[in-house]
């Protein structure tokens, strides 16, 4: 069951050929402790695209990398301030990989001149039990008798007229 309980991460890496399998790892590790155990493959393989993406291109190899759980989203954020990696150019076919298996991505610049490259994966519903209906229980009360019925005739009648009709009415 998925928990409803926002969740956040952040870990800031060197990135290194060989920190890219550990940091997968890491990311893992925190998906399977928030349950979120059927995003862990797709997630993961993002976040190594980006790193080794990074790590090839990039003059400055420090990243943060972000994770935030709404209950139905899982938003997955990398930020480096290398102003030489350009996403248009060095990250291009990386981000179509992360695109064709993300339910979401984009890039953008924060206001400190880093770009911030993000992809959403949405958690899909497992398997539902299928609810069975239950009969109604038995009450003990006792039912209560319908009203009694008057002829239309007798509700149409005129009203005495004076204190008669005080009297009739009583």
């Amino acid at each position: 069951m998925k928990t409803a309980v926002p969740c956040y991460y952040h870990l800031d890496v060197e990135v290194s050929p060989e920190r890219v399998g550990q940091v997968s790892r890491i990311l893992a590790a925190h998906l399977r402790h928030w349950d979120l155990d059927n995003l862990v493959d797709p997630v993961c393989r993002g976040a190594e695209l980006l790193l080794r993406a990074i790590d090839e291109h990039a003059t400055d190899k420090h990243t943060s990398i972000e994770m935030w759980w709404n209950g139905q989203h899982l938003i997955t954020a990398f930020g480096d301030d290398d102003p030489d990696l350009r996403p248009d150019q060095d990250l291009r076919s990386c981000l179509a990989d992360i695109a064709a298996m993300s339910d979401g991505w984009g890039c953008c610049a924060s206001d400190t001149g880093s770009k911030i490259i993000w992809f959403s994966q949405r958690a899909r519903a497992g398997q539902r039990v299928p609810l069975v209906p239950t009969a109604p229980a038995p009450t003990l009360r006792e039912g209560r008798t319908v009203p009694h019925e008057e002829p239309v005739a007798v509700l149409a009648a005129p009203a005495p007229a004076g204190d008669d009709a005080l009297e009739g009415s009583r």
